[in-house]
């Protein structure tokens, strides 16, 4: 049986951040991918916003880690040569009863201690985007947009360079523990086979939970309950006349239906939120209908059937409908007990932007555990 030091299941851009970095610190690593490609799911289905940090509670992992993993990703597309753009964004109340919760959102953001944030009047965000319509809106200039294939691609290439490799077509079985090893894990399609290593770290995003599943001796109840939320994006047909992001006020489940710009300047308008309890990507044109009477919030000219549909992503979530909202859920070994394993659950919005502070948060767990005895 071959043996390799660390295994990280899913090559998404949170597995690839997560083997970066432990490769990064001289140790073997072997990425787990059930697809023929890395990053096929959440990590290629959504905005590529890289987020300021607004919205997160102070002092949660998803505050810390957007706020430094988004300092952390400006600077690793600059050395790297990802494409990316720093153009802001505008959070927009359209109506005089949002504006507390607007004020509420400013001071959040400040406590998060984000930089670029200030909270403008309707005439100075209007002649920072002349179509706009709103009563008061917030600016986030550190927000930004990003090529998530390109960040993805750099990042494989570190790994690589590391010395690590993905191993695709070669979904994960199950895990037992090892005896001389901590453990043994099974993978592949229809002949599995076994490696055995010493660091086990399961970023699985949607299957996170069907991965935990399969550890032998984890406690059932540090594998949480998972939930699907599904949102639809709709492209815009011509070009907007935006040159920021715009974000209507949250809405239950996720940020509400906003502009965002690709790095071509083409805009989508998404997600919405609709709670489903399977994988399905499938965009229902009629969800367009709803969307028109959300966008014309802030943007009232927006033409009759300028909206196609485009691509749908989903969120795996901690709390389903009506159960509020769930930081990251990150466990180790001084979590669950079990030596040599590390489980992510929950990493949804800000994954993409927090991804490089999720990689060196688990490689700190790695290094603070690797002289635990076998």
């Amino acid at each position: 049986m071959d043996h390799v030091e660390s295994i990280v299941v899913g090559a998404g851009v949170v597995g690839l951040a997560i083997a970066r970095a432990l490769a990064g610190a001289g140790r073997e690593v072997l990425v787990l991918e059930a697809e023929n490609a890395f990053g096929t799911a959440t990590s290629s289905r959504n905005s590529e916003v890289i987020h300021a940090g607004l919205y997160y509670p102070a002092g949660s992992l998803k505050a810390r880690l957007c706020v430094a993993g988004r300092r952390l990703l400006y600077d690793y597309c600059a050395l790297h040569g990802v494409p990316h753009r720093k153009l802001g964004k505008l959070v927009v109340a359209t109506r005089p009863e949002q504006l507390p919760q607007l004020e509420a959102l400013h001071a959040k953001a400040l406590a998060n201690e984000v930089e670029g944030c200030a909270l403008i009047s309707d005439r100075d965000a209007t002649q920072l985007e002349p179509a706009l319509r709103c009563t008061a809106a917030m600016h986030s200039r550190e927000t930004g947009i990003i090529d998530s294939h390109g960040l993805m691609l750099a990042l494989l290439g570190d790994l690589e360079g590391a010395g690590g490799m993905v191993a695709y077509a070669s979904p994960f079985v199950q895990a037992r523990r090892g005896g001389a090893v901590r453990w043994v894990v099974s993978a592949g399609g229809a002949e599995p086979i076994e490696v055995s290593c010493d660091w086990l770290v399961n970023s699985a995003g949607l299957l996170a939970q069907q991965v935990a599943a399969g550890i032998e001796e984890l406690p059932p109840e540090h594998v949480p309950p998972s939930h699907y939320a599904r949102g639809c994006y709709f492209q815009l047909s011509g070009r907007a006349p935006f040159s920021r992001l715009i974000y209507p006020m949250p809405a239950p489940g996720g940020l509400g239906v906003h502009l965002t710009l690709d790095m071509g300047g083409q805009a989508r308008f998404g997600p919405d939120v609709e709670w489903i309890d399977r994988i399905d990507y499938t965009v229902d044109p009629h969800r367009a209908d709803r969307f028109y009477a959300e966008v014309r919030e802030y943007w009232p000219l927006l033409p009759d059937r300028a909206l196609a549909p485009a691509y749908a992503g989903i969120r795996p979530k901690l709390a389903g409908p009506d159960e509020g909202v769930r930081d990251f859920l990150i466990e180790g070994p001084a979590e669950h007990g079990l030596d040599g394993l590390v489980n992510l659950f929950g990493i949804e919005s800000p994954g993409l932007t927090a991804c490089l502070a999720l990689g060196a948060m688990v490689e700190l767990i790695v290094s603070e555990h690797q002289s635990a005895p076998l």
